[in-house]
């Protein structure tokens, strides 16, 4: 199954071959249908117009589950559309977190990570913290705003290819194991806002809104 997702984020549309169909599960190749995995979630669209239920990763798979049982046949060309804005949104939203969480671990070295999600309205990064998480946003945000208005090449790619091991690269930044979906540049995440939530003894989570 080839991941399109990973070499061509910006694609929203593409054709596909039906490689498997059992009951309402399909699998297809290429794929443009992220499926949520490291705390993004998965994307929505369509496969030949009918709506993708979930999207699941199985071994080395991705398996589709259609709202309704699929009207094509394995060897079969389809259609598969995704929600642009809302990929857009997931894949800012991604980098941001990104972005965020490295500078946290660069000023903090050993910090722990105990939770992340991206939605499409917010992303969130758990962490084990004694101290008022808020009061390192100044700095925090400072330095994502350097890196935004620098608008520096994000490249991404396999570390292992065989094992679908993936990371992004900035220069003179950092290069961090991830398999989602990224921007091109670090400009195009833009302006962000930090939000603290206390969710429990010694753990602050920071919560990541797009500013637009």
């Amino acid at each position: 199954m080839e991941r399109a997702f990973w070499n061509t984020p910006y694609l929203s549309t593409l054709d596909a071959r039906v490689l498997s169909i059992e009951g309402a599960d399909v699998t297809i190749s290429p794929t443009i249908f992220f499926a949520e995995s490291g705390g993004q979630e998965s994307d929505r669209g369509t496969i030949n117009r009918i709506e993708v239920a979930q999207a699941t990763v199985v071994d080395d798979r991705i398996v589709y589950r259609l709202a309704t049982e699929p009207d094509f046949a394995v060897g079969d060309l389809v259609n598969v559309q995704i929600d642009w804005p809302r990929r857009y949104a997931l894949m800012r939203l991604h980098f941001a977190a990104e972005i965020v969480l490295e500078l946290f671990y660069k000023k903090f070295p050993g910090l722990e990570k105990v939770g992340a999600h991206i939605s499409q309205g917010k992303a969130r990064i758990d962490f084990v913290m004694e101290d008022n998480v808020s009061q390192y946003f100044p700095e925090i945000l400072e330095q994502v705003e350097r890196l935004v208005a620098a608008d520096l090449p994000i490249e991404s790619r396999f570390t292992d290819a065989e094992h679908l091991r993936r990371c992004w690269h900035i220069e003179g930044f950092s290069q961090v194991p991830c398999g989602g979906t990224h921007l091109r540049k670090t400009g195009e995440v833009g302006r962000i806002r930090l939000k603290r939530n206390n969710i429990g003894a010694h753990k602050e989570r920071v919560e990541i809104y797009l500013v637009d």
